[in-house]
């Protein structure tokens, strides 16, 4: 982890923007750590919390499609129906 000083952020505002790794921010006067920055992360979240779910949903591009698809499956299941 490296250490950067507030002074060495504002003048160079690429330093958090092209973040690699995560950088721990120093006050020099005061030789206090006031905060850790972590770089983004690429991975997406709701496919970690997926786990085995994760292929299970409806794949569409329109909204509307979806909820006519989930809307007469819901209606074939409580009424019977077919379609």
């Amino acid at each position: 982890m490296k250490s950067v000083s507030i002074g060495e952020i504002q003048k160079n505002i690429s330093l958090i923007t092209k973040l690699t790794q995560s950088i721990m921010v120093v006050d020099k006067r005061k030789n206090k750590t006031i905060a850790i920055i972590n770089p983004i992360q690429e991975n997406s979240t709701i496919a970690e919390l997926a786990g085995k779910y994760a292929n299970r949903g409806i794949k569409a591009d329109d909204l509307d499609s979806i909820k006519s698809k989930v809307m007469s499956d819901f209606l074939r299941e409580k009424y019977g129906l077919s379609d």
